[in-house]
């Protein structure tokens, strides 16, 4: 009875990350639209040694405060308070094509994002 008892201690699985996910799907969830910045902060404090994961953490973080910054500045000019709707539409579309390509384990740079994302983790 107590030789099973250990067995089965031995027989448990630990795993060094600190959520029981691929790392692509991880990657993927940073750039969840809309509530992706709340993810990808999670994520890039959570995730230490995995960079494929951080990068696209830091990226999708990024991507995501640079949105909430042009949404502000342009509602607070009502002058072109009308392009919100096209930035939107624009993170949106940026935000999907990123998760496919996070899911399918790319590591494509945004413009100017990726580049201070890719030095922020040297």
């Amino acid at each position: 009875m107590v030789e099973e008892k250990s067995i089965q201690k031995e027989k448990q699985v630990t795993y060094e990350k600190p959520y029981n996910l691929e790392p692509n799907v991880e990657a993927a969830l940073a750039y969840l639209p809309f509530i992706g910045f709340f993810t990808s902060l999670a994520i890039f404090f959570v995730e230490k040694k995995d960079k494929f994961v951080r990068f696209h953490a830091l990226q999708g973080l990024l991507l995501g405060g640079a949105h909430i910054f042009i949404n502000m500045a342009l509602a607070i000019t009502f002058i072109f308070a009308f392009l919100i709707t096209l930035v939107n539409l624009l993170a949106f579309a940026a935000w999907c094509y990123m998760m496919w390509n996070a899911y399918n384990k790319g590591e494509y740079e945004l413009p100017v994002i990726g580049k201070i994302a890719r030095d922020q983790l040297k």
